[in-house]
């Protein structure tokens, strides 16, 4: 099978993508010994391509319309072009899986860039927060372009390491001087302390870590407050204790919880609150239905909710 690699340039409006890529297009570096490169444009911005100045002297570029981005209209334009590669400038407003989703066989996600305003970009996450969480977790890159010196970029940082810590970070001050983020992302809690105290509002911390890094916390002693989730399958003395975790907004809202094996005598029930110091063992158990993080309970009562029932990151 032909496979197509696609350079994704995310972005609002006004956010710097279509200069990069015309940039990108007139660096020789880019070239690649002639091959056909389609700029595909989902995107109408203030700002039109230049192809005389194009480097990539075998490219073709195709506008296509957001409502008309369908599986057979990609595929059209594939078996049209027959393109080696895509560098694909992509609308802000429209969520990347209507993308995924359309994509022929063959084309293969190989980058993906997100740019945007410094000067807009805060405004944009509170009120349009699920289009700015949705470029961002797909990207490899995150620029924030018109970046001004008397910007707090750890407030930036923040929302950017909320969503993914994958991406790599620039800031871009006017006048074109780069600056890559070296914010070192310390942990809320003491990982190396006798018994791990995880707080309230640090839960959704806590879950991404485990996840991502079990290793470390392999026979660590914890101690949380949780929810608590039980099902007639389980054996006696096994509860699931976790929290609901929002990443984005209302709509992402999961419950995100962790195996536990205990002796209390409580009658627990879904729903409930709990306390719980844990020792944590990296261990097969049919609920995960592989390896994962087993509790170990060494303590466990009722407690009153959180004020903040639902950890987020934000």
């Amino acid at each position: 099978m032909r496979e197509v690699p696609i350079f994704c340039f995310f972005g609002f409006l006004d956010a710097g993508k279509t200069k990069f890529i015309q940039e990108t297009m007139e660096d020789e570096r880019f070239d690649e010994n002639g091959a056909k490169t389609l700029l595909l444009v989902l995107e109408e911005g203030e700002e039109e391509y230049d192809s005389s100045r194009f480097a990539v002297k075998n490219s073709v570029t195709v506008h296509l319309p957001m409502d008309e981005l369908t599986g057979a209209k990609l595929l059209e334009i594939d078996k049209i072009h027959r393109p080696r590669r895509i560098v694909l400038e992509y609308n802000g407003m429209l969520t990347f899986d209507k993308f995924l989703d359309a994509m022929p066989d063959g084309w293969l996600i190989a980058q993906v860039m997100a740019f945007f305003d410094a000067t807009s970009f805060l405004a944009y996450n509170r009120n349009m927060r699920q289009f700015v969480f949705d470029k961002i977790q797909y990207a490899d890159t995150v620029v924030f372009n018109r970046f001004r010196p008397e910007f707090d970029k750890l407030e930036f940082h923040k929302i950017v390491r909320a969503i993914s810590r994958r991406p790599n970070i620039v800031y871009e001050y006017l006048g074109g001087r780069a600056e890559y983020d070296e914010i070192v992302d310390p942990l809320p809690f003491d990982i190396e302390a006798p018994v791990i105290v995880i707080g309230d509002g640090d839960y959704a911390y806590f879950y991404r870590d485990l996840v991502e890094t079990p290793e470390k916390y392999n026979g660590k002693v914890v101690r949380f407050k949780g929810l608590v989730a039980v099902d007639k399958k389980m054996k006696a003395g096994t509860v699931v204790v976790g929290r609901h975790i929002m990443t984005c907004c209302e709509a992402d809202i999961q419950y995100s919880g962790l195996v536990c094996l205990h002796a209390s005598p409580l009658p627990l029930r879904t729903q409930d609150w709990v306390t719980l110091t844990a020792r944590i063992d990296l261990a097969y158990h049919p609920i995960y239905g592989q390896v994962g993080p087993v509790l170990k309970a060494t303590a466990l009562d009722y407690a009153e909710p959180p004020e903040q029932p639902v950890a987020t990151f934000f």
